[in-house]
């Protein structure tokens, strides 16, 4: 019985998401899964490497990679301006920054509103969300913080600055 009702409140608990707009299209990752969000600071561009690897920066003397998502979903590189912010995951032992255009606000969805990514996204650009949400501002999509770590370009940033 106890298993049913964890079951039922995890159904109803709503899903806490940091979200933030890359190229006009807003994203969201849950709270659990971002360590903090912070102003642009010096990124140093790494040569030879994917230009959605926009470089490393220092965060209190930790080496942080900082990527774009942009190319990631079919969208023109991001334009740093001042109103961009790295968005810092900590998950599965990595740290990352996320480069985003700006911060939209925490937002808290009913998980009965989610639903699958559209059948009009590429397989890549879908393993990437956990689900997207109608909100009256507009559309979220969920990233899959999990999925975006594991995914065939993270393994290829690890292997190509693994020592």
């Amino acid at each position: 019985m106890i298993e049913g009702q964890n079951a039922a409140n995890e159904a109803t608990t709503p899903l806490r998401l940091v979200c933030f707009r890359v190229r006009g299209q807003e994203l969201g990752l849950p709270i659990t899964a971002v360590r903090e969000t912070i102003r642009i600071r010096p990124i140093t561009r790494v040569f030879l490497t994917p230009t959605w690897l926009v470089g490393i920066f220092s965060l209190r003397g930790e080496i942080v990679p900082a990527i774009d998502l942009a190319p990631w979903l079919g969208l023109p590189r991001t334009v740093v301006g001042e109103e961009s912010r790295l968005v810092v995951l900590r998950r599965l032992g990595k740290v990352l920054g996320i480069l985003a255009d700006e911060l939209s606000e925490l937002r808290l969805l009913d998980p009965a509103l989610i639903t699958p990514p559209p059948p009009t996204l590429s397989a890549e650009q879908a393993a990437l969300l956990s689900g997207v949400a109608a909100t009256p501002t507009g559309t979220v999509r969920i990233l899959d913080t999990e999925a975006l770590l594991r995914s065939d370009r993270m393994r290829t940033l690890e292997s190509t600055v693994a020592p």
